[in-house]
Parts: C-alpha cells; structure tokens; sequence
C-alpha cells in the first residue's frame, strides 16, 4: 500500500459544479476523503481568455497540493479543456484527472445514431476539447458544439428548473432540436439523440433541458464516468484508501462561505452547514 493512500482527492471547480463529481465520487468511494475548493471569486471561467484559465487553474491546484492530496481532480470542463496538460506537467508524477475525456466516452456509447449535441461554456465550446475527444472515440460522429452561457450563474443562483430556465435553454437549443435542424447540421438527417452535458454546473438543470429537447434525447455527463475512472486510477497506481470508517470532506472557497454552503446544499442534495466550508485566497 501505497503511504500516500491515506491522504485526501483533490477537487477543484471555478464554482459549485464541481460538486456534482464530488457526489458522484463520494457514492462510488465512500472511503476516500475529498477536499474541494471552489473558486468563486473568479467565477465564471468559462467567458475568460486560455490563458487567464490556465493560471487560475493552476493556482488552485497549488493550494490543493500544498494541503496534501493524492490526486487531483479537475472537476471542471472549462479548466479541464484549457490546463489539464499543464496541471499534469507542473505536478507530475502526482495523478491528475479531468472531465472532458469521461464525458467523451458517455457520450460516444450513449448515442445511438452518432449525432451528440454538447452544451458548455463558451471557452470549452471554442476549444473543440469535446469535438476532439468523440471524434478519437466515435470518428463518424456528428458534434454539434452550443455555448450556453448563462446555464452556470443560473446553477450557481440555484436555479434549476421552471418556466425561466426552460426559456434560456429553449433558446439555446430549439433550433438544434427542431426537426428540420438536420440538415443544418449536417448530420444525414438524423437529429441529434444525445446531449452532453459538457459543464459540472449543467445537470443541475437536467430536468429543464430534458423538457425542452424532449424525452427521446439522452442526456449524460462526465461525474458518473468521471467517478469511475478515478476509482480505476487509484485502484491502478496502488492509492485506494484502505480504510473502512467513515470519509472526511472539506469544502473551500475563495467569496462567500455562506452562500457556497446554500447554493452547495441543492448541488450535494443535503445541507451543508456555514461551518463546513472555509475562506482561502489564492
């Protein structure tokens, strides 16, 4: 066993939509401790330039490594899409993880007729991480890329369904959808028959968009896959924890305890208490 198996996963996210891989992780492996941080002071990433991602990004890994952890994981498209080659780089041999290739994978088995729809932040979308990563996967599949920016402050309000939130993702996607959207798209007439949740913040708003592109389209996303390959590196590299009793979680945040733990409580499905997230500076 490994002695750095005892130490805690590292989770980092520009917000709170991380949290939905902390909750996927914490089902999967009950045992391992996770410390997360979200960085809502510089909330959202994903309207800033690489460049800008790349540093935030490994300024919060930074802190998480000077903390101890076992892993990282980039628990976030936009950052995973921008920095995960240079967080890999500048903390070798420490393992690191993203989202993109995960939900990539989902995705890719998921469709049926090979035409993906992946919803994201505008940096992710520009990027063309998701594109490149079905295309490895799947090669004749069809992606059809849509920024969908103002999914994250809506997550991050606590917004997650209703009339409004039907109406953003209405205008984002109806065209998409629509049955004459094939052609359009270039996808041999087949409409799309999956959506790609390719932002943490996004499956808040599952039940939204599933009204809005209708009950024939799977929606998937990167925290269950995501949680499994984690749970596979650990397993691979000799760093699963070998206890049995019950994991520690640590929350951190750069702005506002307070609200971190409301809007956090609706993201984990159970409260979590002013007490249990604490303030850092990066």
């Amino acid at each position: 066993m490994n002695d750095s198996s005892r130490l805690p996963i590292g989770l980092f996210d520009s917000g709170m939509g991380g949290l939905t891989v902390f909750k996927a992780l914490a089902e999967r492996l009950p045992h391992e401790d996770l410390l997360y941080l979200g960085d809502t002071a510089r909330l959202p990433y994903g309207t800033k330039g690489r460049d800008t991602i790349i540093r935030y990004t490994l300024k919060a890994a930074q802190k998480l490594v000077d903390m101890g952890v076992k892993m990282l994981v980039i628990a976030c498209n936009t950052a995973t899409s921008a920095a995960l080659e240079a967080v890999r780089e500048q903390f070798a041999p420490l393992p690191v993880m993203g989202v993109v290739a995960p939900g990539a994978q989902a995705a890719a088995q998921a469709s049926v007729n090979g035409h993906i729809v992946v919803v994201a932040t505008e940096a992710t979308i520009a990027g063309g991480a998701y594109q490149q990563a079905i295309a490895r996967i799947r090669p004749e599949a069809v992606v059809t890329g849509r920024a969908c920016t103002l999914f994250v402050p809506l997550a991050e309000e606590g917004w997650m369904n209703g009339p409004i939130v039907e109406g953003v993702a209405s205008r984002y996607l109806a065209d998409i959808f629509s049955p004459d959207s094939s052609m359009a798209n270039g996808a041999n007439s087949a409409v799309p028959d999956t959506l790609l949740l390719g932002c943490t913040h996004f499956p808040m708003l599952q039940e939204a968009l599933q009204n809005v592109v209708g009950p024939q389209v799977r929606i998937v996303d990167s925290a269950a896959t995501t949680a499994l390959r984690v749970a596979e590196e650990l397993k691979a590299t000799g760093l699963l924890s070998q206890g049995n009793g019950p994991a520690h979680y640590s929350f951190l945040t750069t702005d506002n305890t307070a609200r971190f733990a409301r809007t956090g409580s609706l993201f984990l499905g159970r409260e979590l208490g002013h007490g249990e997230v604490s303030l850092v500076d990066l």
